[in-house]
C-alpha cells in the first residue's frame, strides 16, 4: 500500500463487453488499485439507475418507521443474522459504538436449504418488513450488484495471475450480505464517528453512498477522503481477498465521519461459500488456511454487542481460527 493522497478510478465496461485484450487490461488495472490503494472507484458498471432509486426510497420508508416497528425485526431475533441494527449495535476493533443504524439481507434461502439445515449461522431466509415493494426493490439490487460483484472476482482472479475461472466454483451459494445504513441528520458532527475504523471481512466490498463521510487510512497514517460519485461504486478489498492474495492485495482500514447531514450507504459484502478454504493460491490445494465461514463468523461474531454477548454467556464459541478484529489493515494510532 502507497501514501495515496486520493482513489484511482478503472472502467470495468471492458469486463462487460470489451475484446479479450481489453478485459485483460482491466483486470490488471484492478489489480493494481488492490495492490496500491486496496480502494478504487468502478466506473461503467451497467447497472440502471432505477434499481438505485427504488433501493434509496425503500430504505428511507424502512428508517422512518417508529423505532419499536424496526426493533420487532431486531437483527438477534434471526437465526441467521438478518434484520434491523439499531444505534450503537456494532462495536468495532477501535471500541467505537456506531452512531447509525442498518438493516441486513443476503441470498433469501428457505429453511429447508440442506446448509441451511446443517447449521450455517450466515444462511437462511430474510427478515422482512411489511412495507409494499421493499424486498422488491433490495433484492433488485442485490442481484444485480452480486451479478457485477461475480465479474470483477474473475477479474481479480485474472490480476492474480490465475484462470479467470479459478474462483468461480467458491461462489455458488456465498453469505454475501448487503446493508441499508442510514446516517440521521447531526449537525454536531463534526468530530463524530459514524463507522469505526476497520477492514471489511469478506473478499471486497461494493459501495453506493449519498453523501460524503467516507475516510481510508493510506500507509502514512493520514485519512484521504472517499466522496461518492453518481456514476461509480466504491470497490474495496476484504481480509478475504488479503489472503487468497498472500498480501499482495491490502484490505485497507476505512472509517465514516464527520457525517453533517443525512447519509444513506450501501455496501454489499462480497463473500464466498462458507466451506472455501482461504489462503494464498499456493497454498490453497494443501488446504491452509482458514475457511471463510469462520473467518465471517468470527469476525461478526466479535462486532455484534448481541453475539459478543452470546459468547460471553458460553452459548457461543468462537472459531479457533479466529482473529482479532484489528488483525488486518492499518489500525490508527
Amino acid at each position: 500500500m502507497t501514501a495515496f493522497e486520493s482513489v484511482p478510478v478503472v472502467d470495468v465496461s471492458a469486463l462487460l463487453s470489451g475484446t479479450p485484450e481489453q478485459a485483460e487490461q482491466t483486470a490488471r488495472a484492478l489489480g493494481r488499485a488492490a495492490s496500491e490503494v486496496g480502494f478504487l472507484y468502478v466506473t461503467g458498471h451497467g447497472l440502471d439507475p432505477r434499481l438505485f432509486e427504488d433501493l434509496l426510497a425503500a430504505a428511507q420508508d424502512f428508517f422512518a418507521l417508529p423505532l419499536p416497528d424496526k426493533q420487532r425485526l431486531h437483527i438477534g431475533r434471526s437465526r441467521c443474522h438478518r434484520g434491523y441494527v439499531p444505534v450503537g449495535e456494532e462495536v468495532f476493533g477501535s471500541g467505537t459504538r456506531d452512531l447509525k443504524e442498518a438493516f441486513d439481507l443476503g441470498l433469501d434461502l428457505p429453511e429447508d436449504d440442506p446448509d441451511v439445515l446443517a447449521g450455517d449461522p450466515l444462511l437462511g431466509p430474510n427478515t422482512w418488513p411489511e412495507l409494499p415493494g421493499f424486498a422488491e426493490a433490495t433484492t433488485a439490487w442485490y442481484d444485480a450488484v452480486l451479478a457485477l460483484g461475480h465479474v470483477l472476482l474473475r477479474a481479480f482472479a485474472v490480476a492474480l495471475d490465475q484462470p479467470a475461472d479459478a474462483l468461480d466454483r467458491h461462489v455458488s451459494k456465498p453469505p454475501s450480505q448487503l446493508r441499508l445504513v442510514h446516517y440521521p441528520h447531526d449537525p454536531s458532527a463534526r468530530d463524530v464517528v459514524g463507522i469505526g475504523a476497520h477492514t471489511d471481512y469478506e473478499c471486497f466490498t461494493l459501495l453506493r453512498s449519498t453523501s460524503p463521510g467516507l475516510e481510508v487510512l493510506n500507509s502514512a497514517g493520514t485519512w484521504v477522503d472517499v466522496p461518492p460519485r453518481d456514476d461509480a461504486l466504491v470497490v474495496n478489498v476484504g481480509d478475504m481477498l488479503e489472503l487468497w492474495s498472500g498480501g499482495r492485495f491490502v484490505a485497507t482500514t476505512h472509517r465514516v465521519r464527520k457525517v453533517t447531514e443525512e447519509r444513506w450507504s450501501f455496501p454489499l459484502f462480497f463473500s464466498v461459500d462458507s466451506p472455501t478454504v482461504i489462503g494464498p493460491f499456493s497454498a490453497e490445494r494443501g488446504e491452509v488456511g482458514m475457511t471463510a465461514g469462520e473467518h465471517l463468523f468470527a469476525q461478526t461474531a466479535q462486532t455484534f454487542t448481541y453475539l459478543r454477548e452470546r459468547v460471553a454467556r458460553g452459548e457461543l464459541v468462537l472459531p479457533e481460527s479466529a482473529r482479532p478484529l484489528d488483525s488486518f489493515g492499518r489500525m490508527p494510532s
